[in-house]
């Protein structure tokens, strides 16, 4: 009983502040159709309010159909801060394949470009570098321009802005939190002893295997936000991603504050709300494994 009194007091503490902060009172929350034990519990802890269904809006029609059209709908989350009292809804647009590019990212750039201005979404690279178009994209957290349209016609792709984040507007997550637990945590190498004739720090190849798989992250969020921990506490829960990177400079043969770092990370929350659930390594659109770089620190911290 003290035990659930204890998880309820933090929950409806959790829930007070997020009412009470004035910086988000006019903020919808991203959720994701399909996962409705995942929603209801949103919806009792927090201002979340689920998209109005693609059945009850218009679909927008491509403007320039082939003459064998290939169509296919895409179903995208869409919400504005100019008209913060209005529900987020699912807006429904069909585009023919014959006229668009083979990657998600690139049929969002045709709506955007071709069928309706107002759509809102981030995008740099084109190449899986940036991770800018970090979004759900029919129920998995991955990159719209890595993400392959279905070519089945019939299969309708439903789009989404990143779970459990704040929206800014559309398919735009609010990755303030994320980037200021990131820095946090020093991502840079902190070292009082120079080398030793005055050029870089040079490192066995054997040291620098050991960063294979860690420094490739490119903080496009897609792990922690499909982590139901970080779900739940990710004002205190640093996440896959940040604990990642966290233990790229553990693992760095070069860093000398590596006491420091792990002393920052000894206590109940920044560690150890991973419970080795394992959606970010399922998730990683490149094919890292965050659950393992987790599990590493846990191992270095108990043995140290």
């Amino acid at each position: 009983m003290a035990a659930l009194r204890t998880t309820t007091s933090r929950l409806l503490s959790s829930s007070l502040r997020s009412t009470l902060r004035p910086c988000l009172t006019t903020r919808t929350y991203a959720t994701v159709e399909g996962t409705e034990p995942i929603r209801k519990l949103a919806e009792s802890m927090s201002a979340t309010q689920p998209p109005i269904s693609e059945k009850h809006t218009s679909t927008i029609q491509d403007p320039s159909k082939s003459e064998n059209p290939k169509t296919k709908t895409f179903h995208v989350y869409r919400w504005s801060p100019e008209r913060p009292t209005e529900k987020p809804k699912m807006q429904s647009y069909t585009l023919d394949l014959n006229k668009t590019g083979p990657m998600m990212l690139d049929a969002l750039i045709r709506i955007k470009n071709e069928v309706d201005p107002t759509l809102t979404f981030r995008r740099s690279c084109r190449e899986g570098i940036c991770g800018s178009c970090a979004m759900n994209i029919d129920g998995v957290n991955t990159l719209a321009c890595l993400c392959r349209i279905p070519t089945d016609t019939k299969h309708e792709s439903r789009i989404y802005p990143l779970p459990h984040t704040y929206v800014v507007k559309d398919l735009v997550p609010d990755l303030t939190q994320f980037y200021k637990q990131y820095k946090s945590i020093k991502p840079y190498l902190q070292r009082a002893t120079p080398s030793p004739d005055g050029r870089e720090i040079r490192q066995t190849p054997a040291d620098r295997k050991k960063l294979d798989g860690l420094y490739e992250c490119i903080l496009c969020a897609c792990c922690s936000t499909s982590c139901p921990s970080y779900w739940w506490n990710s004002e205190q829960y640093l996440g896959p991603a940040v604990l990642l990177q966290s233990y790229r400079w553990l693992a760095d043969s070069r860093d000398e504050h590596k006491g420091e770092r792990k002393a920052m990370l000894d206590n109940n929350m920044s560690l150890y709300r991973c419970h080795t659930i394992l959606n970010c390594s399922r998730t990683c659109p490149k094919g890292l494994n965050p659950g393992k770089a987790i599990a590493e620190i846990k191992k270095g911290m108990a043995f140290s």
